[in-house]
């Protein structure tokens, strides 16, 4: 039976140093159509408009800088959006950004929270709509479109072990949303060795036997990684595809 929704937070993960795009400035705040990515990930969050707050979680020492681009290309006095330390890993950061909401607003068993990555600038509502209802239903979700290549197990990296049925598998993207209080509560029981090997935070819920529901998601939600994803966004956005 699908739990009550509560107040529902956007937490946006810019805790990436973006060591494969190269140079020296994370790749959230690369520029793409004129403004930093994240800039668009956030406008679309503002957007949809169903957010008690957006709570944006960078390194420490991208606080300030972040705060100030924001003021800078949104116009937005951050009566919508905090801004706020994250952790050293992605589950870590979103146990900072339960934190937050914990000791500034509260949170009971039907908060819930939606967690996105920075560089995926291109999200939209029916997917965001979609994890909230979701997530609801199932206590957790995450966005995922499927496989259209065929993936190989090769577990000496070097030759195929075996194909696995490519109708079966799906790529995951973000958003993953979930019930605050029921993530930080699983991931607390998780040893310090399960939580180092943890790179993906609905896994919280499948290795505890919880169901992770799936919301269709698509391929121009990507994440940008390499340069060329970053050329690809600025002619995307360039061409106002999406």
């Amino acid at each position: 039976m699908a739990e009550e929704k509560g107040q529902v937070f956007a937490l946006v993960l810019a805790g990436g140093m973006g060591s494969r795009m190269g140079g020296d400035k994370p790749k959230q705040f690369l520029m793409a159509g004129g403004k930093p990515v994240i800039i668009h990930t956030l406008n679309r969050f503002l957007k949809h408009g169903g957010f008690k707050k957006i709570i944006v979680l960078c390194p420490y020492e991208w606080v300030s800088y972040t705060e100030e681009i924001i003021k800078e290309h949104t116009g937005n006095s951050m009566e919508n959006i905090a801004v706020t330390a994250g952790g050293q890993s992605r589950n870590n950061t979103i146990m900072a950004g339960i934190s937050y909401i914990e000791d500034n607003y509260g949170i009971c068993n039907s908060t819930i929270v939606v967690t996105h990555d920075a560089a995926r600038p291109f999200i939209n509502n029916r997917i965001i709509d979609g994890n909230i209802n979701t997530a609801l239903k199932y206590g957790a979700a995450t966005t995922a479109v499927p496989a259209t290549d065929t993936i190989l197990y090769c577990p000496d990296k070097k030759t195929v072990g075996s194909i696995t049925d490519r109708s079966l598998l799906y790529m995951c993207q973000t958003p993953q949303t979930f019930y605050a209080e029921k993530f930080r509560k699983l991931y607390n029981r998780l040893s310090a060795g399960k939580k180092e090997q943890l790179t993906d935070a609905t896994s919280v819920f499948t290795i505890n036997n919880f169901p992770v529901g799936i919301v269709q998601g698509e391929m121009y939600n990507f994440k940008i990684t390499y340069p060329n994803d970053l050329a690809v966004a600025e002619e995307y956005i360039k061409r106002g595809i999406v």
